[in-house]
């Protein structure tokens, strides 16, 4: 028995919300992988709303939030753990819309006990 069912598009709120509430959300999943690195991940409102944009533009809905993501994280991600005193990465809207390299934050207490 054949089955038809209409399905409306996501709307750019919906990939957001995708993007941040599900146990298993993507942003979530990349703030573990900096975790074992013990640097703290952070995402912009704005970032968020990049990915969801490009995301929409690309007519990809769901799942090619995937692709923004990673797009937008892999050099980071092979770059940040071999730098030393990095506390947190904060990732913004230039970040995913123009590719800039992330805001860094570094550890300054642990850096200057180190050189004394």
């Amino acid at each position: 028995m054949p089955v038809i069912a209409t399905l409306e598009e996501l709307s750019e709120e919906d990939l957001v919300r995708i993007l941040r509430e599900p146990k298993n959300a993507l942003t979530k999943q990349y703030q573990r992988l900096f975790s074992f690195e013990h640097i703290s991940l952070r995402f912009t409102e704005g970032a968020l709303t990049a990915i969801a944009q490009k995301a929409l533009e690309r007519k990809s809905g769901a799942r090619g939030l995937r692709s923004v993501l990673e797009e937008a994280m892999l050099d980071i991600m092979y770059d940040l753990p071999s730098q030393e005193h990095v506390q947190e990465c904060i990732i913004s809207e230039q970040v995913i819309s123009h590719g800039d390299y992330p805001v860094i934050l570094y550890d300054n207490e642990s850096a200057e006990r180190k050189s004394t």
